[in-house]
């Protein structure tokens, strides 16, 4: 059990590290394009630790240092393998696009036992309908077994907003046979299309629709990663929460398919003030401010949800402390994640002292003012080991969390940055 106790304010300024979703993309991409890809600002955890190993075993080059380097194996050019993903749900999801229409060899993807519980038919469902060979455990689990096939282009009406379903048909997509449209309900983050492009690739926005081409090759240029709003998330609820607090976050990525976090807190009441700093690797950034201010409750869903589905956790946790009644909604996609999050958050809330109620797609929390403190369990989900530890800086009593290893997954220097910041220094 690591113990975190009610804190003074916290004090200073830190990057906080590399964004995970585009340090995924940014391997794999590299790994399919031709020659060296330079990755600046790669993110040092266990799931993007993960996606070089798999590229590794694909075929492609990895040096690791500074910057990593990845001379790609090519578009059509992955050997055989049996990959184990870790805990990493995105490189589960995304690589059987690239798999799936090479023209030859088999592969095998596993993982933990929480990558065991995530299912894959979402995926298997598309990729079935442009012509892929696979197969899973009772139809929907892993591990997924992909054998090279001929693909086609085809239009597929997404059910549920996705960008990781999104991106792995774009990558399935530059190996098919004609055109591939996929239709968005709700618009989703938008890296792997940005990053295409760069690489040469002929993505096209179409109203509601993603629309893909076929490529003979990818050519990435240097890609250098901007910190992770989702990782900065803790920081800034932190923030808002603790009595004196007043904390910069440099190099925030601020793309606006992921800055819902950032209007859901400010519709509350949030201080947060936002100076665009530049572009990193096609992606704007800024620098944020965040000091306490009273929070109200607020009414979440629909587009905003794809937006911030990474950190409604955080908007539940703000939400205890707020006035009035936050209504979580639309977020179904939470108890997909590598744990049930409208569970675990649920769980996890009340027995702070927070008075939250689960729904089929979200959560209702009354807010309360506060939260009084006691024991939580991680169940192995990196984000709710991190949101234990910050509400026992804003708890009455202080919080104690079981499993809170589980943070190396997406961040592994968490405790040393928060503490940092409650030293009032900088990192």
């Amino acid at each position: 059990m690591t113990r975190f106790d009610p804190s003074g304010p916290l004090r200073g300024w830190l990057r906080p590290p590399a964004d995970k979703s585009i340090s995924h993309r940014a391997a794999l991409i590299a790994a399919m394009g031709e020659g060296e890809t330079e990755i600046g600002g790669y993110l040092d955890a266990a799931d993007t630790r993960s996606t070089l190993a798999a590229v590794e075993a694909l075929g492609a080059e990895v040096q690791i240092g500074e910057r990593i380097r990845i001379r790609g194996a090519g578009l059509r050019g992955a050997g055989p393998a049996t990959i184990d993903v870790g805990n990493a749900g995105t490189l589960l999801r995304l690589l059987p696009g690239w798999l799936a229409g090479q023209p030859q060899g088999d592969w095998t993807l596993d993982g933990d036992d929480s990558i065991r519980r995530r299912p894959v038919d979402r995926i298997a469902v598309p990729l079935r309908a442009m012509g892929a060979e696979l197969s899973c455990r009772e139809d929907r689990l892993p591990p997924l077994q992909i054998i090279g096939a001929r693909l086609h282009g085809t239009t597929y009406e997404m059910p549920i907003a996705s960008a990781q379903v999104k991106s792995c048909l774009l990558f399935a997509g530059l190996l098919a046979e004609g055109v591939t449209r996929i239709v968005e309900p709700l618009p989703s983050r938008d890296h792997s299309e940005r990053m295409l492009a760069a690489a040469g690739a002929t993505v096209e926005r179409e109203g509601d629709a993603v629309v893909i081409h076929p490529a003979e090759r990818l050519e990435p240029g240097p890609i250098t990663v901007p910190a992770d709003i989702s990782s900065a998330a803790f920081f800034a609820v932190a923030a808002t929460l603790v009595e004196g607090s007043d904390v910069v976050l440099l190099d925030v990525g601020v793309n606006p398919t992921r800055t819902g976090l950032l209007a859901i807190l400010e519709r509350m009441g949030a201080a947060i003030e936002v100076e665009e700093s530049g572009e990193q690797g096609g992606e704007p950034t800024a620098r944020l401010r965040v000091r306490p201010a009273p929070l109200r409750g607020t009414e979440v869903g629909g587009a905003e949800v794809p937006l911030a589905i990474d950190e409604l956790p955080l908007i539940a946790l703000a939400a205890c402390f707020a006035e009035g009644t936050t209504t979580i909604r639309d977020a179904a996609e939470l108890r997909r994640k590598e744990s049930d999050r409208v569970a675990t958050v649920t769980a996890a809330l009340t027995a702070l002292g927070g008075r939250v109620e689960a729904t089929e797609d979200g959560m209702v929390i009354e807010g309360s003012g506060g939260l009084r403190g006691g024991a939580i369990s991680s169940h192995g989900d990196h984000r709710i080991a991190m949101l234990g530890a910050v509400a026992g800086l804003a708890s009455a009593e202080g919080v104690e969390v079981e499993g809170m290893d589980a943070a190396a997954v997406s961040y592994p220097g968490f405790e040393a940055d928060l503490g940092s910041l409650l030293g009032g220094g900088a990192r």
